[in-house]
Parts: structure tokens; C-alpha cells; sequence
């Protein structure tokens, strides 16, 4: 088992010019950044809106978040739209990384104008998952650095472009149920409405993604098959042996699930914080137990708004919360798939697909 960070995109699951991934909300870029040093195993990932940024929102269900700037999202509260949304290992000092994002933005001269021209304050929402000392180094963790590297990435990508996932950015570290957990995303383009919506999850929980009884990720909804009671059985004895190891290296880390949910539909800040609530299902459909006290779960929404909703039909947003619970679920079930399992001084967490030898 490999302790190298592994990345998997969407190339194969394009169709007719979409990824099945945030990125198909046209104008949002997904950018990754890890943590450099043989001790560390932790990063940043950046989500970049198109210029002159999107309606934002956030919702927060667990006991133990770590956050940044989401009290600026309150529909009550004067931003009106963002420029990039920060998701970030280190646990509070993490949150560091939104500093280069800020940075980065200003330098463009984006962000909420406050004085004559250039003279802007980019607000940047961030929140963090708790993965210190997983690689070993209790210091090796995300800063203002990781979170420029992590944007300039972003800025890289192509417009439509792949998002690689698995044990990439804020996902190197994460880990879920004892299994390594990471990045995943999912979309998808509503026909009848026009909305395309996608979600971006790192998943890093207390709880499983993986139902004990059967080896079948909670949020497949039957899209990964049973496996042979046979190798079920050698999975679940592997999995206790690196539980062990694991107890014997120190105490039980602590953990978070962080998403961002993304629309090209025209919301208001009000319908883009109830699209953030609704989704947060999607982390309970596929994670159980969520929302504990020592999860900080995280939902962020991002509207570009390029898309109407259909006029006159007060419950049209209703296609569209649905939506974003399914692709929740659906990424988090894509970032167990795609992680590589890893072993350092912290201990050892195989992944879904060494356990269970799917190639």
C-alpha cells in the first residue's frame, strides 16, 4: 500500500461535453493543492467562481466545524456574491489558506469594492477538516502558500475541464469509517428545467460510507454490485487488523465532510441557503452516523445564476434541491471509489478498492 496521494478524473465518465463533476456548472473551477514534505499528508482544495463571482450561501450541521468568512453568507448580511469557496485539511489552522485565495483575488482586482479602483476585500468562505499529524508531522499542515498553489491550479483549468479526485487537496488525508476517504464529484443536467447542478464533497467522517453487512457504499443506490460474501468477509477482517494498528499509534482523529453545491441556476441567497440545507441529506443518505459532535459537516452552494427559474412556479426550486442531495450522496460514494489507501505513523487506512481488489 502506496502512502503517494492518488488522483483519479472524469475523463471517462464524459458525455455529450459534461464531467459528472462540479465543473459542469459552467464557469466554476475545482483546484487542488497538497501539503509538500515525507511527513505530511494534508491540502487544500479551492473551488474559483467565473468573474464577477456567485450567489453564495452555507449551512453548517456538525458539532465541531471550523470556519471562516460564513457569517458574510447570511442572506440578512450585505455580500451579495463570492469569488472562491476554500475547503482545507489542517484542522483551524488550516483556515490559513483562505489568505492566499484573498490574496490571489485582490491582486486581480475581485473582491467587494470598498474605495477607489483596485481597492477591493475578496471574501473568501473557507472551513476545514480535521486530518493533523495523519501524515506524521503535526505541523504539516495547510497555509496561506498551499491555498495560492491551490488556486492558481484552479485558474489553470479549463472551463468544463476534469476535477481529479480521490487523495488530492483537501482529500489527502481524509479518511471515513476507518476506510481513506478523499475527494468525489458528481452532476448532473436537469432536461426539462435546463439547470445543471454538481456538487464537490470531501469526505473525512466519523462515520461509514460502507454498510457493514454488505460492503456496499450507502449512497450507491445499487450502482456498485454486493461483493462475494467470501471477500466480504476477508475485507472486514482486514479492515479490524488496520483498526488495531491504529489504536495502537494514538487516539482516534477527529473528522468533518465538506461540499459545495453548485447551480448555474438564478437563486437568491435565501433559495441558495435552502439548497445548502437539502443536500446536507445527501451526507446522511450516504454517511452513517452524521452530523456528530466531533464532525464539522459543511455544506456551501454556489449559484451563477445563468439559468431562470421557471417563472411563476413557486415550487420549481423543488427539481433542484433534489438534485443537490443526490449528487452529494453520489460524490461521496465517487470519493471512496477513487482514494488510495495509505500507511505512515499514524497508521493504516486502506481503501475501498484494495479491500475489496477491485482494479
Amino acid at each position: 500500500m502506496s502512502d503517494r496521494a492518488i488522483g483519479v478524473t472524469h475523463e471517462e465518465a464524459r458525455s455529450g461535453g459534461r464531467r459528472d463533476a462540479l465543473t459542469d456548472v459552467e464557469g466554476l473551477r475545482v483546484g487542488h493543492a497538497r501539503v509538500p514534505g515525507e511527513g505530511a499528508l494534508s491540502g487544500t482544495t479551492v473551488v474559483l467562481a467565473p468573474e464577477g463571482g456567485a450567489v453564495a450561501a452555507v449551512d453548517v450541521r456538525g458539532g465541531g466545524p471550523g470556519t471562516r468568512e460564513t457569517d458574510a453568507l447570511d442572506p440578512r448580511n450585505l455580500v451579495q456574491r463570492i469569488d472562491a469557496v476554500v475547503l482545507t485539511g489542517g484542522s483551524a489552522y488550516g483556515l490559513d489558506a483562505a489568505g492566499g485565495v484573498m490574496a490571489w483575488l485582490e491582486e486581480r482586482g475581485r473582491g467587494v469594492p470598498v474605495g477607489g479602483p483596485g481597492q477591493v476585500v475578496p471574501v473568501v468562505p473557507a472551513a476545514c477538516l480535521f486530518d493533523l499529524g495523519r501524515g506524521g508531522d503535526w505541523r504539516a499542515r495547510p497555509d496561506a502558500s498551499t491555498g495560492r498553489a491551490a488556486v492558481e491550479d484552479a485558474a489553470r483549468g479549463e472551463v468544463g475541464g476534469p476535477v481529479a479526485t480521490g487523495s488530492v487537496g483537501a482529500g489527502t488525508g481524509a479518511v471515513v469509517g476507518g476506510l481513506k476517504g478523499g475527494v468525489g464529484t458528481a452532476g448532473v443536467h436537469l432536461e426539462g428545467s435546463g439547470i445543471t447542478v454538481a456538487a464537490l464533497v470531501i469526505v473525512n467522517a466519523v462515520g461509514s460510507a460502507v454498510d457493514p453487512l454488505t460492503g456496499v457504499p450507502y449512497g450507491s443506490g445499487g450502482t456498485v454490485p454486493r461483493p462475494a460474501p467470501e471477500v466480504h468477509s476477508a475485507a472486514v477482517r482486514r479492515l479490524a487488523e488496520a483498526s488495531a494498528a491504529r489504536a495502537a499509534c494514538g487516539p482516534s482523529p477527529l473528522n468533518t465532510t465538506l461540499a459545495v453545491v453548485g447551480t448555474d441556476a438564478d437563486l437568491t441567497r435565501a433559495q441558495a441557503q435552502k439548497l445548502a440545507g437539502t443536500a446536507h441529506d445527501g451526507i446522511a443518505r450516504a454517511v452513517r452516523p452524521a452530523h456528530l459532535l466531533n464532525d464539522g459537516d459543511t455544506v456551501f452552494t454556489l449559484a451563477t445564476g445563468a439559468v431562470p427559474l421557471s417563472a411563476g412556479n413557486p415550487l420549481a426550486l423543488n427539481e433542484v434541491l433534489a438534485a443537490g442531495a443526490d449528487l452529494v450522496a453520489k460524490a461521496i460514494v465517487q470519493a471512496v471509489l477513487a482514494a488510495g489507501g495509505v500507511s505512515g505513523p499514524a497508521g493504516v487506512f486502506p481503501s475501498y478498492r484494495e479491500l475489496y481488489d477491485i482494479n
